[in-house]
């Protein structure tokens, strides 16, 4: 076996160490953890408020109840309450893309209802995505979904820097890389429009979280943080999404380096787990959706699975509220001492 230099011991050593008090984050939680437990706002709050988040990130207008006034009052009453900083968020705002639901509104009504609400509840931000991995085939390519949200975004603008909220875009569901999400907040403006930063989601963009981070870090408004292991097999490369602390893509280098690169804005927690899933990039047909993909930022993610090891589908309780909390608590605990909180 080969002996550990003293540079990789010393590197070891620091990484298990928790933060220093002067680094400490504003610690949140996304409730898309929990996405299960149909409880509602206030019973979320306070749950959080047990596990003493600074922020609890209200993803999807489900998490809140409702947009009526009254409503977005009572919750920010509650949340300011128990010293509970509110961020809300919807679904997507891209009109050509297949995660759209046109059934609501044009995308620039959708997200000013959204703006106007955040202003309401007090959230600084309104979390919005563009759509899948489905997006990256097609008609349309991803080049065209992005400069169709750019032109929602834009057209939105003045409302949204009117009521003092920015756009938080998330990497989302396999959409985009880092550097196509750099793109469209470049193209919409980055005087109102910044990221989402998802550090689950570049696997499926076959790319290595930490290059998402590196490019998105000046652009973070927000994040969802969640762990993940990655590996080899036969068909092509595997990944499945795990608590903190289980996975192999160094989740705790990442925080340490969310923190470093992004000071004072949210690290929430947004634990899914799942089982695992393959990509199979020795199909040419897989590349379809990749063309534009930059051959140094595959070989990081190659190397990524390379070093894992085979990981099964998870044990699951039969209520998968009940296994949501538990992974969700799990993962605090994990992530709580790291931060030295």
């Amino acid at each position: 076996m080969r002996r550990r230099t003293f540079l990789e011991t010393g590197l070891a050593t620091a990484a298990a160490m928790p933060l220093a008090a002067a680094a400490k984050p504003k610690f949140g939680i996304d409730l898309f953890s929990i996405r299960s437990s149909g409880w509602t706002p206030f019973q979320y709050l306070d749950y959080c408020a047990k596990w003493k988040a600074n922020v609890v990130h209200f993803s999807e207008i489900r998490f809140i109840g409702s947009l009526e006034t009254e409503n977005l009052k009572k919750v920010r009453a509650h949340s300011e309450k128990l010293g509970i900083e509110l961020e809300i968020g919807m679904r997507s705002i891209c009109p050509t893309s297949k995660a759209f639901d046109p059934k609501q509104g044009t995308a620039e009504e959708q997200l000013t209802r959204m703006i106007d609400a955040a202003r309401v509840a007090g959230s600084r931000i309104v979390r919005a995505f563009l759509g899948t991995m489905a997006d990256r085939v097609g008609d349309i390519p991803i080049e065209g979904h992005i400069e169709n949200t750019a032109k929602v975004l834009r057209a939105v603008r003045n409302r949204a820097i009117d009521a003092g909220v920015k756009i938080a875009i998330e990497n989302h569901a396999g959409d985009m890389q880092g550097r196509e999400l750099k793109t469209l907040i470049e193209g919409a403006g980055t005087d109102f429009v910044g990221a989402c930063i998802d550090s689950g989601n570049p696997l499926w963009t076959i790319e290595d979280p930490h290059v998402t981070l590196d490019i998105l870090a000046p652009y973070v408004l927000t994040s969802h943080i969640r762990d993940s292991k990655v590996w080899r097999v036969p068909e092509g490369i595997a990944m499945r999404w795990v608590r903190m602390g289980d996975g192999n893509v160094d989740m705790d280098g990442y925080v340490r380096k969310f923190i470093e690169k992004c000071p004072g804005k949210a690290l929430s927690l947004e634990i899914i787990v799942t089982p695992p899933r393959v990509f199979p990039v020795f199909d040419p047909k897989f590349w379809d959706g990749y063309r534009n993909v930059p051959a140094w930022q595959f070989a990081r993610f190659l190397a990524l699975a390379e070093s894992g090891t085979p990981s099964g589908t998870p044990a699951k309780m039969a209520d998968g509220a009940v296994q949501e909390r538990a992974d969700l608590e799990a993962s605090i605990i994990h992530t709580r001492r790291l931060l030295n909180l």
